[in-house]
């Protein structure tokens, strides 16, 4: 029964209201005609048959209203313009002041307000003292109501009165308002009259609201709004039930508001909206456990959104925001209403009927478009709040309409404003994911994957469209949320090891995306689901971190530390590789390019690396004895080598500094420091000279050599340690374990002071300055030595012969390098 009232007082409220259009357009047609009349007429006036006065002028004005039925001279006013008049016979705005206000026109305004108030309580008092019966407590009521009506007119008319409108105003005023309290009395109290005949005489009443409003003006109309508002709770708001309330207010704030269109008063049509709100907002308070009342507060809610959001721009009210509000704040009321229905079918029947009313709006006025973004918002969270119940009822089936709802608009009209991209994207993937999200066993992964891939085209359609407006933010939206659509969909299909497959395919999807286009808001979309990879990569990358710190602080044994090989080229390498390709795109990844060549050489290296040790599969101690220091240089050497590569080449030098870098920190920190052979026993080989430790440091030394001059310092560094292991490996064979004796003592001074000669002579004849300082610098440490370790050593005649083959040496040097390098021929003494 409360569902069928709601439709019938919803097609009276239409019907009133085209009703009232088709007067205001008439009215607007009638006023056209007029003006172009008396616009003639004034043309062939001559300037002194003009009003001389104001006064004449307001008087032809209201003659010429009266004659073509049109509103009073005040709208008449307002619309048309009025003839030019001399500037001293321009009309004197009043003096505003608080005296006139005190004593002029609040006791009148207060005085209508008191006999308003002043009825209720009678017809209260008659009801708690059952004085009188119902019909005759309607009665009177009834003729209060016609009593103050027919008063207002009197007034009107009377000479004492008749100067001062404010007394019929107020007293019309209170007539309707107190008319309005009969009818709901009479209808929903007592049950006097029928509900057709209530509705019939509803709109008397209404019609004669409207009269006595063009009639009185403003205060009239203020007067019927508050009384009419305020009549239900003259016997108690749910005396009758909700049904006949929730209609009884329905119609009166659509008189109202067609009231406000047919007089421009955007006023009285906000006020009215406030009103229906405040009404509202009380009845969800006092009707918290009465679900099917509030199911009828749900339906006057739609009804009072969508008829303040209609009303309001027929009023000509300019504020976007003004006419917004009604909407976005029926939305909101739905969505706190919701849960109270338990997220029932009636509820978000509601609330999209509304939505789409926002939408229809917004198709006609982009002012409506944030309420229709608002509202899409709103049902977001209301599908997370409901879909995750145990009882999910109408939610599900609520989602898949809200996704038609705002999806096909949205697509349809995306190239008229950027709202309409984002209402198209929201209204696409918003239900969907939430609905993964919160309830995942609605469907089987499948299932979600194939709507997901869908949804997925659907977006990346209208990038498509799009596609030309490079600069237009909503390109990277559009992007971006096809690419997470796919590569969810994708993920579907796949086990959850192998989650790096669709998203690589999505970054590369990116990529190719954004070298065509050429946008460079694009360039840094591959750089997520390349991201996305690695987050699902947490296991194998959360081991490799495990072994690269046991692997700095020491740890002989690192293979038992190892992720499987599988697991690591299944989940690491196709996203690694992909970066590294991409990274030769200098374009590509944009502000993220430095942060991803970072990641990517990075991981690219672990993963080079966990793939380098499984051949030897090091895991034992003899193992590690036959094999460590091998590993460990070929891993080095192959870091050096390809660092040295890319700077020869020219390209990717970053990230040939990078490598190159990391093989001689490897070199430094694990092969003469941490690890060194010197220390742990390992095997370097039998062969001298051919024998890991020379090669590896030798080879290190060549790679330095053949770079740039200011690698030289290091390279010389290498050379002299790969001379120093020579010897060392000579002395003690396959393993460097072990004290130095006399012999491996002077064998390495002899190779020092070999090789100083060796830089001093290749610096002399090439010409080139650094191999004479390396050589001029390892001279000088290798006379420290001997004199300071050496000759410690030596006795008698060995120690003479050692000074004396030193002392000769030294002298050979320095008269070469001055005979070579220095000034040449030594200059004459002065003569004394």
């Amino acid at each position: 029964m409360t569902g069928l009232t709601l439709l019938l007082a919803l097609g009276a409220a239409a019907a009133f209201y085209i009703v009232l259009r088709r007067m205001a357009f008439l009215e607007q047609e009638l006023r056209r005609v007029e003006s172009r009349i008396v616009a003639l007429e004034e043309d062939g006036r001559e300037p002194s048959a003009r009003p001389a006065s104001p006064a004449a002028a307001q008087h032809q004005m209201a003659e010429a209203s009266v004659m073509a039925a049109e509103p009073p001279p005040e709208r008449a006013a307002r619309t048309e313009p009025e003839p030019r008049r001399p500037i001293s016979e321009s009309r004197q705005l009043p003096q505003f002041s608080l005296e006139t206000l005190i004593g002029g026109k609040l006791p009148i305004w207060i005085g209508g307000a008191a006999l308003v108030l002043a009825g209720f309580f009678l017809v209260r008092y008659s009801i708690e003292s059952g004085l009188l019966s119902p019909s005759t407590r309607t009665l009177l009521a009834a003729l209060f109501g016609i009593a103050l009506i027919a008063g207002s007119e009197a007034t009107r008319r009377l000479p004492a009165t008749a100067d001062d409108p404010r007394v019929a105003q107020a007293l019309a005023g209170a007539g309707i308002a107190s008319l309005y309290g009969t009818l709901y009395m009479a209808a929903a109290l007592y049950h006097l009259i029928a509900p057709l005949t209530a509705f019939l005489l509803v709109l008397l009443v209404t019609g004669g609201a409207l009269a006595l409003a063009l009639r009185h003006g403003p205060p009239t109309a203020v007067m019927a709004l508050v009384g009419g508002f305020a009549a239900p709770m003259v016997a108690g708001f749910d005396a009758a039930g909700i049904g006949p309330l929730l209609v009884y207010l329905g119609l009166f704030t659509a008189a109202l508001f067609g009231l406000a269109i047919h007089r421009g008063w955007a006023w009285l049509a906000l006020a009215a909206c406030v009103a229906g709100f405040a009404w509202i907002n009380f009845l969800i308070a006092m009707l918290v456990a009465r679900s099917d009342d509030l199911s009828a507060v749900g339906g006057f809610t739609m009804l009072l959104a969508f008829g303040a959001s209609a009303a309001l721009p027929a009023t000509g009210a300019g504020n976007r925001w003004l006419r917004l509000a009604p909407l976005v704040a029926g939305c909101l009321q739905l969505a706190i209403l919701a849960p109270a229905l338990d997220f029932g079918w009636l509820p978000w029947s509601f609330y999209l009927v509304l939505a789409g009313a926002a939408l229809i709006l917004a198709w006609r006025d982009v002012v409506y478009l944030p309420g229709a973004l608002a509202a899409l918002a709103l049902l977001l969270v209301l599908e997370m709040l409901a879909i995750g119940l145990p009882d999910r009822g109408f939610t599900p089936i609520a989602a898949i309409l809200a996704t038609a709802l705002f999806a096909l608009p949205g697509h349809v009209l995306a190239r008229r404003q950027p709202i309409w991209v984002a209402i198209a994207l929201l209204g696409t993937a918003g239900p969907l994911l939430v609905a993964h999200l919160r309830a995942p066993a609605l469907l089987p992964a499948e299932a979600w994957g194939i709507v997901e891939l869908l949804a997925a085209i659907a977006t990346f359609s209208l990038a498509w469209r799009i596609r030309s407006e490079t600069g237009n933010p909503m390109l990277v939206a559009a992007t971006a949320l096809a690419a997470f659509l796919a590569g969810l969909g994708l993920g579907q299909f796949v086990p959850g090891d192998w989650l790096s497959l669709p998203l690589t395919l999505v970054a590369a999807a990116l990529a190719w995306w954004a070298r065509r286009l050429r946008a460079p808001r694009l360039y840094a979309l591959p750089a997520y689901p390349l991201a996305a990879a690695l987050v699902a990569a947490a296991l194998p990358l959360g081991a490799l971190s495990e072994l690269i710190l046991a692997s700095l602080s020491g740890e002989r044994l690192t293979y038992p530390l190892l992720p499987s090989p599988a697991e690591l080229l299944r989940e690491l390498a196709l996203p690694v590789a992909l970066a590294i390709a991409l990274l030769f795109d200098p374009a590509l990844f944009g502000r993220l390019r430095r942060t991803m060549s970072i990641a990517a050489i990075a991981l690219g290296v672990l993963l080079l690396y966990a793939i380098a040790k499984q051949p030897l599969a090091i895991a034992t101690l003899p193992r590690f004895l036959a094999w460590g220091f091998i590993e460990r240089a070929v891993l080095s050497q192959a870091s050096l080598a390809a660092g040295w590569w890319l700077l020869r080449q020219g390209k990717a030098t970053t990230i040939g500094h990078a490598l190159l870098a990391l093989g001689l920190f490897r070199i430094a920190w694990f092969d003469l420091f941490l690890l060194s052979p010197l220390l742990e026993q390992q095997s370097v080989g039998p062969l001298p000279l051919l024998n890991a430790a020379v090669l590896h440091l030798g080879l290190a030394s060549f790679w330095l050599w053949t770079l740039p001059v200011r690698w030289r310092p290091g390279a010389a560094l290498l050379v002299l340690l790969a001379l120093l292991a020579a010897v060392r490996q000579a002395a003690h064979g396959d393993l460097l374990t072990g004290s130095i004796g006399t012999a491996e003592n002077g064998g390495y001074s002899a190779a020092m002071l070999a090789l100083a000669l060796f830089w001093l002579w290749r610096g002399i004849a090439g010409g080139s300055r650094d191999l004479r300082i390396f050589g001029l610098a390892l001279l000088t440490a290798t006379t420290f030595k001997v004199f300071l370790v050496d000759a410690a050593a030596l006795d008698g005649v060995l120690r003479i012969l050692s000074f004396l083959g030193l002392g000769l040496a030294l002298i050979g040097i320095g008269w070469a390098y001055g005979r070579f390098v220095g000034k040449g021929a030594v200059e004459p003494e002065p003569a004394i």
